[in-house]
């Protein structure tokens, strides 16, 4: 092809003016993309429906919120509505998503912008949906999965089913990890239909930053060990394990960034165990700020019992700071070097402070940390993303004539 392929990045997780944190990792991967100049893209990123927009009904009200059309970062995005009924949401949310945004696209299609293919992000329900749009507009189309659309969701009969459907009839499966890909193939994909394209880090935003200077900024002591817990409040992200870790690591705090419906409770078990007074809660912070956190801290602690791929772990690499992370998905595969982080296989407390103990046995180098982060630029990910686009945007066309 000799003009730019043209996209259509189907997603729920796309961020807004109303979320702008909400899947900031599927556009960072499209601005990535963007930079080599050869594809063209708009955005359908569907929200529930919601009829009032007052701050009562929480995160329901964001949704009702958010703008119908929006410019972000260059890019047009459009946020039509689908039906979301409780309790069978679940199973019928594909179709919902499908429907909701069929107007959308047709609407684009009709505008002038007849894309190639549909780019869908998340595999259940959003690469369902994509799947059947994809048939009603006679388009190809690729799913990104990027960790429980995977690791958990086929743990249900029916999602199972409609996955492996959509897996049959997309033109690639691409994981972030090389664990999301087996396991998709474990279920019954197709190997030869399945790609891996991890997840790039901006090496210009997340750099080394001078220790002191961004304990001082954030008001911090500047003196002790800090560790730091990056992630919403809430179970998975093991955020109370790291906490639990500070009553076997006398001297230690702990600085927890993001926001959540477990921060009261967090909050309560720190001081329960006494160590309320060296425990930080910084709340929800923009990704443009994180690299202070990240050069405040002499480690970064990721505790989940699930993970696809942690963009947090290469962050915090690039910006010289080791990681004691649970070994789960792809973070074997993101910290796959002993003089970068220590992997743990305890999901515990104390399995937490012997990490950190054993971390810091062997005194790592901050310069050989960014050194390992560098490694892992975007470029290698967007060319191949975009030569796949393109074979596919090609044999299309072909297919058509």
């Amino acid at each position: 092809m000799n003009r730019k392929v043209r996209t259509l990045l189907f997603s729920t997780l796309y961020p807004s003016s109303v979320r702008p944190g909400h899947g900031i990792f599927v556009e960072t991967r499209l601005r990535e993309l963007q930079k080599l100049e050869r594809s063209e893209t708009r955005v359908v990123a569907p929200v529930p429906w919601f009829p009032s927009s007052s701050p009562r009904f929480g995160a329901w009200a964001r949704f009702a919120a958010t703008p119908h059309e929006e410019e972000r970062n260059g890019f047009r995005v459009y946020h039509p509505r689908y039906l979301l009924p409780p309790k069978v949401g679940m199973n019928i949310a594909p179709l919902m998503l499908a429907l909701g945004a069929r107007a959308t696209v047709a609407r684009l299609i009709r505008e002038g912008f007849d894309f190639d293919l549909i780019d869908a992000h998340y595999y259940y329900p959003d690469g369902v949906a994509a799947a059947l749009l994809a048939r009603w507009f006679g388009k190809p189309f690729v799913v990104t999965a990027r960790g429980t659309d995977l690791s958990l969701i086929p743990d249900y009969p029916l999602p199972r089913r409609m996955i492996l459907w959509t897996a049959a009839r997309a033109e690639a499966s691409i994981g972030v990890c090389e664990a999301l890909m087996q396991r998709l193939g474990s279920l019954g994909a197709e190997g030869s239909r399945l790609r891996v394209m991890r997840n790039g880090v901006d090496l210009e935003r997340f750099k080394p930053l001078p220790r002191s200077e961004c304990r001082r900024e954030l008001d911090l002591p500047e003196e002790g060990l800090l560790l730091l817990s990056i992630g919403h409040l809430v179970e998975l992200k093991g955020h109370h394990l790291a906490i639990d870790a500070l009553a076997e690591l006398p001297g230690v705090r702990l600085a927890i960034v993001g926001g959540g419906e477990m921060r009261a409770e967090l909050e309560s078990r720190a001081a329960g165990l006494g160590v309320a007074d060296r425990v930080t809660f910084a709340g929800a912070r923009p990704n443009t700020e994180l690299r202070r956190w990240f050069g405040a801290a002499d480690a970064l602690v990721l505790a989940s019992s699930r993970e696809g791929w942690a963009n947090v772990l290469l962050e915090s690499m690039a910006c010289g700071t080791p990681v004691v992370a649970t070994r789960v998905g792809g973070t074997p595969e993101v910290v796959a070097s002993s003089e970068v982080g220590e992997l743990i296989d305890e999901h515990s407390g104390p399995g937490i402070a012997a990490g950190v103990r054993a971390l810091f046995g062997r005194n790592p180098s901050r310069e050989a940390i960014r050194r390992y982060a560098e490694g892992f630029g975007w470029e290698p990910t967007s060319r191949a993303q975009v030569e796949l686009f393109t074979q596919i945007a090609a044999n299309s066309a072909t297919a058509a004539r």
